[in-house]
């Protein structure tokens, strides 16, 4: 079963998106998804080209060729059910729940401050719970003494 951990709180989800996505691939080996938007996904896209040289990380959209996907160690992609290389990790930065989400052994669910972004969090965290998959949950941006599990 998709193992599912929220990111609650985020006042820049693109920006920790990518910094998720570096420390990932750099530090664990990690290949994984990125699902969201289409303009959510242009955004990660650029914020990725925009690394400095030391800091760049391969990615590609998830219509590349199949040798592309199968060395990018990050694939972009509006939907998570298509023919997909990787199976590991999926970074969700849309409002809705990823379909073919399940198909991964590790879901990670980005929510943002602002209401939009809370309400659909609440709102996906509900039809996992209620499918009665696990759910984790941390504040990346809490205090310490604000005891978050």
């Amino acid at each position: 079963m998709t193992e599912i951990e929220f990111r609650f709180n985020l006042p820049d989800r693109l920006d920790y998106a990518c910094r998720l996505l570096r420390k990932g691939v750099l530090q664990g080996g990690a290949k994984l998804v990125v699902t969201g938007e289409p303009a959510a996904l242009e955004a990660v896209d650029a914020a990725l080209w925009q690394a400095t040289p030391t800091d760049f990380l391969a990615h590609c959209r998830a219509d590349a060729p199949a040798q592309v996907l199968q060395r990018s160690p990050v694939v972009l992609a509006t939907a998570a059910d298509g023919a997909l290389p990787h199976r590991s990790v999926l970074v969700n930065l849309g409002h809705e729940i990823p379909s073919g989400f399940e198909r991964f052994e590790r879901l990670i669910e980005l929510v943002g401050g602002d209401e939009a972004s809370r309400g659909a969090g609440r709102a996906r965290w509900r039809h996992y719970k209620d499918r009665g998959y696990g759910i984790r949950h941390q504040d990346p941006f809490a205090s310490p003494a604000g005891g978050n599990a």
